[in-house]
């Protein structure tokens, strides 16, 4: 009998390691999963960008190709131009060369006349000049009749030539002045000029820094415009991501109400609605909800449980009292549904629980269970009063011996159980419909999409930011 006890507890302990591999691969494959998702989601992002850049780029490509033509028929043209313009050319400097013969011999003929003409003119000029001296030697030997006479005409003639040179003199004062006025007014002008050019250079200083200025905004736009493009970019793919996480959540919310019995979820739904409603305090939850620890763990903490994870904490027995009051008075009200009148839930009042002591020996076989729990410390006693007999063994066999030598409940990861009377449980438990997995995906997508959110409005006032500046 105890060799095919062995020989099944062998082989449950391999099939156990068989769907503990499974399990493993539909881990890691749900992860693969969740990985090429959000690459999907990524490439689908790029591939966006891309073709609105490939759009751009055959809009810019047609553009240059219209530009080319009408270049392209720009230069024929003036190609032809070109060459009517170099043939109108080769006549124009033949007609060119024949006028500038023609004028050479023009042009020599021209200069042998105009010499000439020269010698002539100062032929001319020279007996001009011989007959004045002639006149002038006649004119004074006939123009005074005595020497008082003569006296005379000149004392007149100094007279009239002291009074011209009186006016001349007058008018060189007067010209002298209006220089001097000129030259004032230059000196003004030229300070004007000189204060003029200063307040030039110095607009040019201010024109250069106001363009540095301007560059310098110029790159700050371009640097802000980049920046909302990556914030942009951030914003989808967080949106994105906050999407999946809240359709994640639906599911596993969807998934542990069929995990729950359906009288105990109405039950739980129904106290909820009671604490809202009433903003009752004290009322902490169900026990899974309260626990946490690693999922190799989830297995065995479900099979030692039970039904007893779906047990509701309360802070004392009058909390709970209050809440069955209420909950008894509007079942029997007609108007109200039957999930209301459906429901059932089992209270664990703190005050009221008395968890018996439990001396667990320290061994290397087996480890309290409790001590892989995570829970508050002011909820031991719920927790002592489920689990406080329980201990992790490392296969069947040890949570055989374990049992009858220790009389205490042992269960294996796998959720073999042997309780201390005797009774053994155990068998394929399908992993993917585990509760406490539910319940920490929904606790963990809950935290994340909060921190997403959060980071969501801090890219959305950064955005705002930007669109401020």
């Amino acid at each position: 009998m105890d060799d095919d006890r062995i020989f099944f507890s062998e082989m449950l302990s391999n099939a156990d390691d068989e769907v503990a591999d499974v399990r493993e691969k539909v881990k890691s494959f749900d992860k693969e999963i969740e990985v090429c998702t959000e690459g999907i989601d990524e490439i689908k992002s790029q591939k966006e960008d891309a073709e609105k850049k490939r759009t751009k780029a055959l809009k810019l490509v047609t553009q240059i190709e219209l530009d080319l033509r009408d270049i392209e028929d720009r230069i024929s043209n003036e190609k032809r131009a070109k060459d009517e313009a170099a043939k109108d050319l080769h006549s124009m400097r033949k007609e060119s060369e024949r006028s500038k013969s023609e004028l050479a011999e023009i042009s020599n003929a021209h200069q042998a006349k105009l010499q000439e003409e020269e010698e002539m003119s100062k032929s001319i000029t020279d007996r001009e000049k011989q007959l004045g001296v002639l006149y002038q030697k006649q004119g004074r030997a006939t123009q005074f009749k005595n020497e008082a006479a003569r006296d005379k005409w000149l004392r007149k003639e100094i007279h009239d030539l002291e009074r011209v040179l009186s006016s001349n003199r007058k008018q060189e004062s007067l010209l002298q002045e209006e220089i001097q006025k000129l030259k004032d007014e230059i000196n003004n002008l030229m300070n004007y000029i000189e204060s003029r050019r200063s307040e030039s250079g110095k607009l040019e200083s201010a024109l250069a820094n106001r363009q540095k200025d301007y560059n310098d905004f110029v790159q700050q736009k371009d640097a802000l415009q980049d920046e909302r493009k990556s914030l942009w970019k951030q914003e989808n793919s967080v949106t994105a991501e906050i999407d999946r996480l809240k359709e994640d959540l639906v599911k596993a919310c969807k998934s542990l109400d069929y995990a729950t019995p359906r009288d105990t979820r109405r039950g739980l739904n129904y106290v909820d609605k009671i604490v809202r409603e009433h903003k009752k305090r004290g009322v902490f939850g169900p026990v899974l909800e309260l626990i946490d620890c690693e999922e190799k763990f989830f297995t065995a903490v479900e099979v030692a449980a039970g039904n007893s994870l779906l047990h509701v904490v309360v802070e004392n027995d009058d909390i709970s009292t209050e809440i069955i009051k209420i909950w008894t008075k509007r079942k029997d009200e007609p108007s109200r549904e039957n999930e209301e009148k459906d429901g059932r839930v089992t209270f664990i009042p703190l005050n009221r629980v008395y968890a018996p002591s439990v001396n667990i020996p320290q061994s290397s076989d087996f480890v309290p269970l409790l001590k892989k729990l995570k829970y508050r410390a002011d909820h031991r006693p719920a927790f002592e009063l489920i689990f406080g007999r329980t201990v992790i063994c490392r296969d069947l066999e040890t949570a055989t011996r374990v049992a009858r030598s220790n009389d205490l409940d042992c269960i294996t990861l796998d959720g073999d159980q042997v309780s201390s009377d005797g009774g053994m449980t155990g068998g394929f438990f399908d992993y993917r419909r585990s509760r406490l997995k539910y319940v920490k995906i929904i606790r963990d997508n809950k935290i994340t999409i909060e921190e997403k959110t959060a980071h969501l409005k801090n890219v959305g006032k950064e955005l705002h930011d930007i669109l401020l500046c």
